[in-house]
């Protein structure tokens, strides 16, 4: 018997915690190192496990004799155990490659810079509710590699980052879907846009013309990007500004999805349960992955009537002397934000700010003319939201707790209108992560 190969996990969260117990279950020596503080709940599964970890650093001598490292997907690729690990050539992965060594069911990717949870929960729910043996994964809910662990799905329905994209190499998804590319994290591939954009379409990596690719023909830089990647699978595009031969189209509010040889679904947008034209986008995307599995028209539109979207994402907190408090923490970068906005039937008091991540706020300018009333800073560092926006709104007041912006936007707000929390930033400093700061701001408006 040769000696046990050495797995070095980088990160001991969700992610990083599944791929010890499947990197163990398959017969590895495991090590996992963490530079940041293991989770209590993680420790302990650790511990259970028998697997070796450490947290608050890494040991360098042990992390760089591993034959092959997983690697969580914050962690970047300027981080110094990263550069001495490639100088050495040892193979940097990610969970979701690691993982889909050791399953055979279907995988379908969900990708793109805003709508990924909501498309992947609604897809979820429409496979689920048809009866498929589905499990959901990725950068949501529970990690990939544990489920091929414990599991037994025939599917998987995947929400993938474009971080997780960059450590993929042999995985491949059986059905992809890329919604839109619009500037995020461009912090992470030195603020080129073309980067960001290449990274996103890693998503059609190594597919086949037995695969499906289906996109969004309105979105500019995914038109860019099929100019200069070669698509194997067949192409299904979706969109709301013209009607197309296969594909998804709106006409006259009415969602039309047609694919050869099938009866096409044909559905009022007002019996979609999500609303908002970023949404129809979304409730295009999951039912054409519906009819590519060839599930029941009556099943697919039952299910997109009765969904129920994720938490901190354009969810109703409460009203309050008839001003509505919508929490969308989940709205990290300036594109969501819009979509936010644009989604508002009101008069808004806009919750903005938190870690700006180069962002580029020309693109709310006209819907804060037309829309905002106040913006509430929530954030350490505002300087750039006042720059952007100062000659746009009559009051932007600072605040450094949820408490004190859920206080203050209700102070601001009148009667008929909404206060929106959609920071257009991460979290990081002032709260432990985007569903903490939603929780304390549904908690400030609970105590209101």
């Amino acid at each position: 018997m040769g000696e046990k190969k050495l797995i070095v996990i980088l990160g001991a969260g969700e992610s990083g915690t599944g791929a010890a117990l499947l990197a163990q279950q398959k017969g590895y020596d495991v090590f996992v190192s963490d530079f940041g503080e293991i989770g209590e709940i993680y420790k302990q599964e650790l511990s259970s496990l028998g697997v070796e970890f450490e947290e608050k650093q890494h040991t360098e001598e042990k992390i760089l004799s591993a034959s092959e490292v997983i690697k969580s997907p914050g962690i970047p690729d300027k981080a110094p155990i990263i550069k001495k690990m490639v100088e050495k050539g040892i193979p940097i992965i990610s969970e979701i490659e690691f993982a889909g060594r050791y399953t055979d069911a279907k995988m379908i990717c969900i990708t793109g810079s805003n709508g990924k949870s909501t498309t992947t929960m609604l897809t979820y729910h429409i496979l689920k509710n048809a009866g498929l043996n589905v499990g959901l994964a990725g950068n949501i809910g529970k990690s990939f590699a544990k489920q091929v662990a414990t599991e037994k799905f025939e599917y998987y329905v995947l929400e993938i980052s474009s971080f997780m994209l960059d450590n993929m190499y042999k995985f491949k998804a059986d059905i992809a879907v890329l919604l839109n590319i619009t500037p995020d994290h461009l912090d992470r591939y030195e603020y080129k846009m073309e980067n960001y954009a290449n990274s996103k379409f890693r998503i059609v990596k190594n597919q086949t013309a037995n695969d499906t690719f289906i996109y969004c023909a309105d979105d500019e830089e995914t038109a860019k990007g099929l100019e200069t990647h070669s698509i194997a699978a067949k192409a299904l595009p979706f969109s709301i500004q013209k009607a197309l031969q296969e594909g998804a189209y709106l006409k006259d509010n009415t969602l039309h999805i047609h694919l050869n040889n099938q009866e096409p679904l044909i559905m009022s947008i007002n019996d979609l349960a999500l609303q908002g034209k970023h949404n129809i986008y979304n409730s295009m995307a999951s039912g054409i992955v519906a009819k590519v599995l060839e599930l029941r028209n009556e099943s697919i539109r039952e299910s997109m009537g009765s969904f129920t979207n994720i938490e901190h994402r354009l969810e109703h907190v409460a009203r309050i002397s008839g001003i509505d408090f919508i929490n969308d923490s989940k709205a990290t970068n300036v594109n969501s934000t819009w979509y936010a906005l644009e989604s508002m039937p009101a008069q808004v008091v806009l919750i903005l700010g938190g870690v700006d991540k180069g962002n580029d706020y020309n693109m709310l300018r006209d819907l804060v003319k037309s829309k905002v009333r106040a913006i509430v800073c929530l954030g350490k560092d505002n300087k750039r939201i006042h720059d952007a926006f100062e000659d746009d709104v009559d009051v932007i007041v600072n605040t450094f707790s949820a408490s004190e912006a859920a206080q203050i936007a209700f102070h601001l707000a009148k009667k008929g209108d909404t206060v929106l929390l959609s920071p257009a930033c991460a979290s990081f400093d002032l709260f432990r992560n985007y569903e903490d700061r939603g929780n304390q701001f549904k908690q400030a408006v609970k105590e209101l």
